[in-house]
């Protein structure tokens, strides 16, 4: 039985904050990756391959099998849905909260709301829940420009230090969900090769640990 296991990463910031963490599990790239227009990677360890790919294609790839584990947001696991994953564990890096956000001093609509988001998935659920009728608009950036431009009341959007938000002249306003990157597992995988994944993901969970209490004690 095949025990080769592929390990999506996502690109951009977590991918920055994820590497560290696999080298503190003892996982590291055999060649530098900034360096290189590859997209599948050896690693140090012989059942273990790299492969770096969209955040957001990251769940598709575990769902549909071609990877056997990843590493993505919440956000995107959100938006994505969790149907054929285990999620067995919080990577604790890339943290941020998911809000809304709008205009500062405006005063939301209460009964009916024009919304902006990458998120449409999640926005339709969390307005839904609050009992307010939602017209969400698909974007892919600058989401801040949507209510200055009178396209949308308000945005649903990542929010790390609000600095963005604030340069726009807008508020956040409600927490949707608070953000952390977490490890994804295809439920097939998770059977078929559970001996070679088991002390993979035992490797990270310790580390996970392990920086965790490094934090706790430097604060």
């Amino acid at each position: 039985m095949n025990k080769q296991l592929i390990l999506a990463l996502s690109k951009g910031r977590i991918l920055d904050e994820t590497l560290p963490l696999l080298a503190d599990a003892g996982i590291e790239p055999a060649e530098d990756l900034g360096g290189s227009r590859k997209l599948l990677f050896d690693t140090n360890l012989p059942d273990v391959k790299l492969v770096i790919i969209r955040a957001t294609d990251v769940p598709t790839y575990v769902q549909l099998g071609a990877a056997d584990l990843g590493v993505a947001g919440k956000d995107v696991l959100l938006e994505h849905g969790a149907e054929g994953l285990y999620e067995p564990l919080d990577l604790e890096i890339a943290k941020c909260r998911l809000m809304t956000a709008g205009v500062k001093g405006a005063e939301p609509a209460r009964a009916r709301r024009r919304v902006a988001t990458k998120f449409v998935d999640v926005a339709r659920r969390y307005y839904a829940e609050q009992g307010i009728q939602a017209e969400v608009i698909k974007l892919y950036g600058a989401m801040e420009l949507a209510p200055l431009m009178n396209l949308a009341d308000e945005i649903v959007d990542i929010v790390d230090t609000g600095n963005t938000l604030r340069a726009n002249g807008m508020e956040p306003r409600e927490l949707i969900a608070d953000i952390s990157t977490r490890l994804v597992v295809n439920k097939a995988a998770m059977t078929m090769k559970h001996e070679t994944l088991k002390p993979l993901i035992e490797r990270l969970r310790q580390a996970v640990a392990k920086r965790r209490a490094s934090q706790d004690v430097s604060a």
